[in-house]
């Protein structure tokens, strides 16, 4: 057996998502791997499939009493497990995992930044504060950072947060081959699809695929789709809110648009490769993000893209190539984008094959595992040789 490996991150949602491909992969490879996060509806099939998950409950939100009492029980958990490397994710879990780890004095703790929290579109204020928690945090608990966008890694280096040997671009990515591969999708689901739905191949469908939370700008798409008096043009809104969730505001003010025959509203939905096979543009007016997985999905399924001009959304599309760039809290523009790409057909398609050609060129998933396992053998072989 290899080294003992402890992924940290808030919600089982993402170690059954995000963190799958590198989990699988450190298993495979003979690690000694456990998983730590909140219980959730994929605690249990996790654990059917082999992969070993402790439950600890971790906020996504700031709450000093329940910090506090998490801290406590990680740093108990990493005492009794001696992990080799302990491995965080996702804003507070990164926090309180890496000051649990130091605490447990774990050998090596390595922070994933998956974007940011302080982000361009914040007051100067809240920026400048999370940005020196970050600092902070990374100075003193962590021994080296993955960043998934180009941007956070020149930010946390003009910052100062850590030195450049100990900082790594790894990207993101999906299986561009395998489950996100227009070439493997199968002709009777979709045909049952668009019986679903209710549509046909005649219509432009425009899809929008995450959390129903204001920061992913969702009623900033409404509103620009509720502008566009096309039948043929449909809207696909897949998701709800998510695991952790209290965005209350912004559900209730969804239910305003059930009523346009033209928005459907899928709910949470496994079958995302088939959705975006019969997809046209997909959708993200997000205001914050680090390196949006979705876009990606949404490109190796040849589907243009329309999303808003921050952080990870601008170095995955391509302007005029592979889809536009909108400002944030921007419907007007939104519509305008969205028209376009629906009354031009061969832009359309340009866009579609263009999208599909940047995935296969940047954005494999095997090879973005491939980077972080590498600087785990790394790391561990240093320890090793001091």
């Amino acid at each position: 057996m290899k080294a003992k490996i402890i992924q940290v991150c808030a919600v089982d949602s993402t170690m059954s998502g995000l963190l799958r491909e590198l989990n699988t992969q450190l298993i495979k490879e003979g690690y000694d791997f456990t998983g730590v996060c909140s219980k959730g509806k994929y605690t249990e099939k996790l654990i059917e499939e082999g992969f070993n998950i402790k439950n600890i409950h971790i906020d996504r939100s700031i709450k000093p009493i329940e910090n506090i009492k998490t801290i406590s029980r990680l740093t108990k958990f990493f005492i009794e497990e001696k992990p080799d490397i302990v491995h965080v994710h996702t804003p507070v879990a990164s926090v309180l995992g890496r000051i649990a780890a130091k605490r447990a004095k774990v050998p090596i703790v390595i922070y994933t930044a998956h974007g940011f929290y302080f982000h361009e579109n914040m007051s100067k204020f809240k920026y400048k504060i999370f940005l020196n928690i970050e600092k902070h945090m990374a100075r003193k608990y962590t021994d080296f950072i993955f960043t998934q966008s180009k941007e956070d890694c020149e930010t946390a280096l003009e910052n100062n947060f850590i030195d450049e040997n100990r900082i790594l671009i790894i990207g993101n990515g999906v299986d561009i081959w395998g489950k996100f591969n227009p070439k493997n999708i199968n002709d009777e689901e979709i045909k049952e699809l668009y019986k679903e739905f209710k549509i046909d191949k005649n219509n432009k469908v425009i899809t929008f695929i995450g959390r129903l939370v204001g920061e992913k700008g969702i009623l900033d798409l409404l509103e620009a789709f509720n502008d566009i008096d096309d039948p043929k043009v449909k809207l696909l809104v897949v998701g709800n809110a998510a695991q952790g969730e209290r965005d209350t505001t912004t559900k209730e003010l969804l239910s305003q648009y059930k009523s346009n025959k033209n928005i459907i509203f899928t709910g949470y939905r496994k079958d995302i490769p088939n959705i975006l096979s019969i997809t046209d543009v997909f959708c993200l007016p997000s205001y914050r993000e680090g390196m949006p997985r979705s876009i990606i999905e949404a490109m190796a399924m040849e589907c243009a893209v329309v999303a808003t001009n921050i952080r990870g959304c601008r170095e995955e599309v391509v302007p005029g190539e592979t889809g536009y760039l909108v400002p944030i809290k921007s419907p007007v523009d939104i519509r305008d984008k969205i028209l376009l790409l629906t009354n031009d057909d061969q832009r359309l398609e340009m866009m579609k094959v263009n999208g599909r050609k940047r995935a296969e060129l940047l954005f494999d998933e095997k090879k973005v595992v491939r980077k972080q396992l590498d600087i785990f053998e790394k790391l561990l072989e240093n320890k090793k040789q001091r």
